[in-house]
C-alpha cells in the first residue's frame, strides 16, 4: 500500500484545503449572518459538477459549516461507477488518516481528566518501550544504533515526534523490517495488489504494540517530526489505561456522545450498501481497488488502526469538527473536556522541533492534526489517503470538508480547485454582509 499512501499524504494536499487559502485571517463575526444566503457553496458546487461524470469521478461530497449552524452539503453523482446509489452526506467513505485527530482527542481527554500525562513516558503504560534503540542514521543501518536519549512521551505519539517509523514513509531496511513484522499502515483491499497489499497486518492491538517496540526508532524522541504509527500505538495506550478495547472506548466516549452513528472500524453488513468504491488513479484512469459491495472494511480488521482505520460519513465527521469548534460540546452534550480541545487544537510540538519539509510543513502540529500559523492561524485538521479532508477554524467556528475516494489524491488538480472555490464562496458571503 506504500506508494499510493505515501503520495496521498503529500503536503500539497494536506493543507491546500486546510487553510482554505487563509480564510481564518479574513473571516469576521459577520460571517455568522451568511446562513440566509440561498447557496453558500455556489463555486464549490460548480467544481463538483465539472469533475463528476463518465471518465471523471463517480461522485463526491463537500460541506461548509458556519458557526453554530448545520453544515451545507453539496453531493453529486453515485457511490461508484458501477453503483446506482446516489452519493449523499450519509454515504460511507474511508477516511484513513482523518482517524488520527479522533484518536488523539481521545487521548487529550484522558490527559485533561488526569488519567494520562502529556509528557508522561509511554513506558509507564507499555514497559516494552523503556529501552528503545535509535538508528544512528535516519532510515540507515539496523545495526548502527544507540540508546534513545529520552523516553517516548504521549506528546511525541500525538505529534509524530516519537521517532517511531511508518511503512508509508520509511525506506530501506527498516521499512522491510516493519513490513515483515506486519506493521503496515492500514488496509486497502481484499484483492492482492502488487506494491500495496502483500504484507498482512499483525493480528491484535497488543501484538502490534509488542512488535513495534522491537523496531529501532528512526530518530531520537522529541527531536524530529517524522510521520509515524504513533497514533496506532496510542490506541493500545488507551486500552491499557481505560481497561476497555480501543474501538469500544472510542464508540462509548466520542463517537456515540457526538452522534457519529455511522463511524466504524468495521462497517456492519447491513450498512454495506452505503459504502463508496475506492479507486486508484492510474495514468489518468480510475481503477476500482475496493468496491463498496466487497470492501475490506466489511471485514473485521486485524486491529483497530488508530491512525488510519475508520470509515465515516461527511455528516458524521462534520459533527466531530463542529464539536471541536464548540469547545467539546454538541447538541448541549459535553463530549470532550474544553481543556482537551483547547490544548489539542493548539501547538504541541516539543521545543525546537520545526516541520521544515514534507508532510505538514509550514505549520505546527497539535493532537493528530496540523495547526496553522500566520494567515492559517486557528485552523486545525488533517486529511486522508483516499481523498478526504476535514478542517475547523477554531477562532471563527467555520469548518469545511471534502470527500472523494481515489489514491493518491494529488494525482490531479481536483483538490486545489476545491480549495480555490471554497475561498471564493466564503469571500462572497462576506461581501454580502
Amino acid at each position: 500500500m506504500n506508494a499510493h499512501l505515501d503520495a496521498a499524504i503529500d503536503r500539497r494536499m494536506i493543507l491546500r484545503l486546510a487553510a482554505a487559502a487563509g480564510l481564518s485571517a479574513t473571516l469576521m463575526p459577520r460571517l455568522a449572518l451568511a446562513a440566509s444566503q440561498p447557496d453558500v457553496m455556489a463555486h464549490v458546487r460548480a467544481v463538483i459538477a465539472r469533475w463528476v461524470g463518465p471518465g471523471k469521478f463517480p461522485g463526491m461530497v463537500a460541506s461548509l459549516g458556519l458557526p453554530g449552524q448545520d453544515a451545507e452539503f453539496v453531493a453529486r453523482g453515485s457511490e461508484g461507477f458501477n453503483d446506482s446509489d446516489a452519493v449523499t452526506p450519509d454515504s460511507l467513505f474511508r477516511i484513513y488518516s482523518m482517524t488520527k485527530p479522533i484518536t488523539a482527542m481521545a487521548a487529550m481527554d484522558l490527559i485533561a481528566k488526569g488519567k494520562l500525562g502529556l509528557d508522561q513516558p509511554v513506558s509507564d503504560i507499555l514497559p516494552a518501550y523503556a529501552q528503545m534503540q535509535v538508528q544512528d542514521t535516519y532510515d540507515g543501518s539496523l545495526t548502527a544504533l544507540h540508546p534513545a536519549a529520552r523516553p517516548i512521551t504521549m506528546r511525541h505519539l500525538m505529534t509524530h515526534t516519537s521517532g517511531i517509523g511508518y511503512t508509508i514513509v520509511q525506506t530501506g531496511p527498516i521499512k522491510t523490517l516493519m513490513e515483515s513484522k506486519g506493521l503496515v499502515a492500514g488496509q486497502i483491499s481484499r484483492m492482492k495488489l502488487p506494491g500495496l497489499t502483500e504484507n498482512a497486518p499483525v493480528k491484535g492491538l497488543a501484538a502490534f504494540a509488542d512488535r513495534l517496540a522491537q523496531v529501532p526508532l528512526v530518530a531520537d524522541p522529541g527531536t524530529r517530526f517524522s510521520y509515524s504509527m504513533g497514533l496506532d500505538l496510542m490506541g493500545r495506550v488507551i486500552e491499557v489505561v481505560t481497561g476497555r478495547a480501543f474501538d469500544a472506548y472510542l464508540a462509548e466516549t466520542i463517537l456515540g456522545p457526538a452522534g457519529m452513528t455511522s463511524t466504524w472500524f468495521q462497517v456492519p453488513a447491513s450498512q454495506g450498501f452505503r459504502l463508496t468504491t475506492n479507486y486508484a488513479a492510474v495514468g489518468g484512469v480510475l481503477v476500482p481497488i475496493d468496491p463498496g459491495d466487497a470492501s475490506i472494511f466489511l471485514d473485521e480488521p486485524p486491529f483497530p488502526f488508530g491512525g488510519a482505520g475508520l470509515v465515516s460519513t461527511p455528516r458524521d465527521y462534520d459533527r466531530f469538527l463542529r464539536m471541536l469548534a464548540q469547545g467539546g460540546e454538541i447538541d448541549g452534550r459535553r463530549v470532550l473536556q474544553a481543556q482537551a480541545v483547547r490544548a489539542g487544537t493548539g501547538n504541541l510540538l516539543p521545543p525546537g522541533v520545526v516541520i521544515s519539509s514534507g508532510i505538514g510543513s509550514g505549520g505546527l502540529f497539535g493532537a493528530g492534526g496540523r495547526v496553522g500559523v500566520g494567515a492559517e492561524y486557528g485552523i486545525y485538521g488533517w486529511a486522508g489517503a483516499a481523498g478526504t479532508v476535514g478542517m475547523v477554524d477554531m477562532i471563527h467556528g467555520l469548518r469545511s470538508q471534502f470527500f472523494a475516494q481515489f489514491m493518491p489524491p494529488d494525482a490531479n488538480t481536483l483538490l486545489p480547485e476545491f480549495q480555490t472555490a471554497l475561498k471564493a464562496d466564503v469571500m462572497a458571503l462576506m461581501e454580502k454582509h
